[in-house]
């Protein structure tokens, strides 16, 4: 569905984004992850079509995107602070998406009022921040697209109505293969509801992978050796993003295969062996760690 090959972007001469190459299979949802400025919201603006690409392609069912108007009616992008026309209520932005989107949905605009209850006449400027993201939301659905872009779509959103959305989405990506990629800060919520994820730093993607093969892959291990020798053998043996001594307890946080992993620890019959599971967050902050972008001790 979404086929991104190559793609640099530069500003200033500076690159925001750096030699990108990634696949978004149709009827799925992406999350794109990443630290401050590692170029996240410029690739998803160079998919979008606002941003030409200065080098590679992108391209949506085999369609460029940039100046190609029939490719952009398929796509929508949620950027970060949701804009609306000065002094436009919810009918009047609803009337503007509808007249710009084929696919609109009136039904699905009136069903959607269920889920959102936004008084349609009020202008949208006298929203609060959650319910701005609400409404951009219930308009963005409305448009029935292929392909939906969403830069932090949460923040600002309270727990229940951050439920309501997830289902929709789900529902949408179930029935209709709606294509959905995502960035976000909040991992926790991507965790929920993404299949497939990459990490971004510097511009340059660190890691691309399906988010359970993310997780088969990286281990966080306690440990407690029978001899400090063996603590130093095992080093040279695994991938070790991160080690830290808890008083007699060692942890590691390994990549690799898991059985393999686990019979290098066992060759040296220590005393304590658990094998914890890692949350995405903890994924990220050891890959980041390992890229050299990691929190130093600071004293104030």
């Amino acid at each position: 569905m979404i086929e991104i090959r190559g793609v640099s972007k530069l500003f200033q001469g500076e690159k925001a984004v750096d030699d990108i190459s990634l696949t978004v299979r149709k009827g799925t949802i992406y999350g794109l992850l990443g630290s401050n400025g590692a170029g996240k919201t410029t690739l998803l603006k160079t998919l979008a079509g606002i941003y030409s690409p200065d080098k590679g392609t992108v391209k949506v069912d085999g369609e460029a995107v940039f100046e190609h108007p029939t490719t952009k009616q398929r796509v929508i992008f949620m950027p970060d602070s949701p804009y609306f026309f000065p002094q436009s209520t919810m009918l009047q932005m609803a009337a503007f998406y509808r007249s710009i989107y084929p696919s609109w949905n009136q039904k699905r605009f009136e069903d959607l009022g269920t889920v959102f209850q936004l008084d349609k006449k009020r202008k949208l400027s006298r929203f609060s921040k959650g319910m701005q993201r609400q409404a951009s939301f219930w308009l963005c659905l409305s448009c029935m697209p292929d392909v939906l872009i969403m830069d932090e779509p949460i923040d600002g959103l309270d727990p229940v109505m951050r439920r309501q959305i997830k289902n929709i989405l789900f529902q949408e990506v179930a029935e209709r293969e709606l294509t959905v990629l995502i960035s976000s800060h909040n991992l926790r919520e991507i965790e929920d509801l993404c299949d497939h994820v990459g990490i971004m730093h510097g511009g340059k993607m660190l890691i691309e992978k399906d988010l359970d093969d993310l997780k088969a892959d990286t281990h966080k291990i306690q440990v407690a050796f029978r001899d400090e020798r063996h603590e130093t053998a095992i080093s040279a043996k695994l991938q070790i993003l991160h080690q830290e001594r808890r008083g007699s307890v060692n942890l590691y946080i390994v990549k690799g295969d898991r059985e393999r992993i686990t019979a290098a620890f066992h060759v040296y019959e220590p005393y304590v062996f658990d094998l914890l599971p890692l949350t995405l967050e903890e994924i990220f902050i050891y890959e980041m760690g390992d890229a050299g972008y990691d929190a130093q001790p600071i004293l104030l």
